[in-house]
């Protein structure tokens, strides 16, 4: 039986929106919209590397999703777009190409697309690297953290969901550290668990991250071969900043 989050990926994946765009644009709009709620962000951060004060930044991305989300443009979409990470950056470099300079020269009617936080997202952008990094390295890098920490979040929801909540506190660390960490009498004390059971929870809890980490990426490609090589590459472009 699939788990909760399980239904989340499925109904909400990028498939869904190139496989509806045509034929169902109630559910690829629901579906392309829960995308970009999620993924807003690397785009501001995009947005912000491009030169684009934080004002600026916040109506273009607006303005970006009003335009995406629009039938006339789901119906343009094709079953051959790839990668919905690549997809979002095209798009958007498109939409500051066409549209910026045209919009900057008169008062911009910015609708309310998405809920946008912007305040947290300008704390979270200045904890970018602060060295002239290419646009498109920021985009990337700030998709890749998005994504993990969503991951993150999905996965602490789950074990408070089970009444696990401190299994997880104490032990997230193990997702990071992998097999090196080493349970000890403090930690086994604090869980009420042997140091034997505190290993094999925290073996279960990497296991079950890596799960959804693949459930994650497999929401933003085309095709499940995908999900490896998106894999690989995010983690570059992580442990490169």
């Amino acid at each position: 039986m699939p788990t909760p989050s399980h239904d989340i990926f499925v109904t909400t994946r990028w498939t869904v929106v190139l496989q509806a765009a045509r034929s169902d644009t109630t559910r690829a709009r629901a579906a392309l919209e829960h995308l970009c709620q999620a993924y807003w962000f690397p785009l501001y951060a995009y947005a912000r590397r491009r030169g684009h004060s934080s004002h600026d930044a916040e109506d273009l991305t607006q303005g970006f999703f009003a335009s995406l989300l629009k039938l006339n443009s789901l119906a343009a979409i094709s079953p051959d777009r790839g990668k919905f990470r690549a997809y979002l950056l095209a798009a958007m470099k498109n939409y500051l190409h066409t549209e910026w300079d045209r919009a900057s020269a008169q008062k911009r009617d910015v609708r309310l697309t998405l809920s946008l936080d912007v305040d947290a997202a300008e704390n979270r952008y200045h904890q970018e690297p602060s060295e002239n990094g290419p646009p498109e390295l920021v985009f990337d890098r700030q998709w890749a953290l998005t994504l993990l920490d969503r991951v993150i979040q999905h996965l602490r929801q789950e074990y408070e969901r089970s009444d696990r909540a401190v299994i997880f506190h104490e032990l997230r660390h193990a997702i990071t550290l992998g097999a090196d960490l080493v349970p000890g009498e403090d930690l086994a004390a604090r869980l009420g668990m042997s140091e034997e059971a505190v290993r094999v929870a925290a073996h279960r809890l990497r296991k079950r991250y890596r799960q959804m980490l693949r459930e994650e990426i497999a929401e933003t490609v085309a095709d499940e071969s995908e999900i490896d090589a998106e894999m690989d590459y995010l983690r570059r472009v992580i442990t490169a900043s």
